[in-house]
């Protein structure tokens, strides 16, 4: 598979190259690209001021030109948090895409949004501060509605960003359970 794996708030940190190194070691295809053109950050805080201050437009503007080129081959968007909302926007808007693995983060769904069937996988802590249960319940009805075909699978006790080790959130087993989910779903869109 292509996949376009977008980076979290933090930037692209090393535990994002990676998660890349672990999908090519599984003969995947995949592109990092730097949403925050080298910056990177040590609170969620810092790197959400750094997002409001570009701005979404520019963030997704920035997404949109580093898929372009690939997006012809069928690509799997995916991403950490604030990057899976970039890949949901993303997949949604690309009649070619082949799939949608998103990692402790959702977005916002357009009203006229509609794929067919378009795979997606879901991974997040439980509870998670940015991604409530009201919330989830109602992503996943829209998600649905719009077409998609949406698995959720939820962490108990892990925190927002568990899979990255770098962070106090990390949590290996959820992390491995995670990935040994994720690499499963990616295998079924060959």
């Amino acid at each position: 598979m292509n996949i376009m794996l977008f980076h979290s708030a933090y930037g692209l940190r090393p535990a994002v190259r990676e998660a890349a190194d672990r999908l090519r070691a599984a003969g995947h295809e995949v592109w990092t690209p730097d949403l925050f053109e080298g910056h990177t950050f040590d609170t969620v805080e810092d790197g959400m001021e750094f997002q409001e201050r570009t701005g979404k437009e520019e963030l997704l503007k920035r997404a949109v030109l580093a898929a372009a080129p690939y997006s012809d081959r069928g690509l799997v968007y995916a991403g950490f948090s604030l990057g899976a909302s970039v890949a949901q926007t993303l997949a949604l808007g690309d009649r070619k895409a082949r799939g949608l693995l998103l990692l402790h983060g959702t977005s916002d769904i357009a009203p006229n949004a509609q794929v067919d069937e378009l795979p997606v996988q879901l991974h997040v802590a439980e509870p998670d501060p940015f991604e409530t249960d009201d919330w989830l319940s109602a992503w996943y009805l829209q998600m649905g509605r719009a077409g998609a075909d949406v698995e959720v699978y939820r962490y108990a006790g892990a925190g927002h960003l568990y899979t990255d080790p770098g962070l106090p959130d990390h949590d290996a087993e959820a992390a491995e359970a995670t990935w040994r989910v994720a690499l499963g779903f990616l295998e079924t869109l060959r």
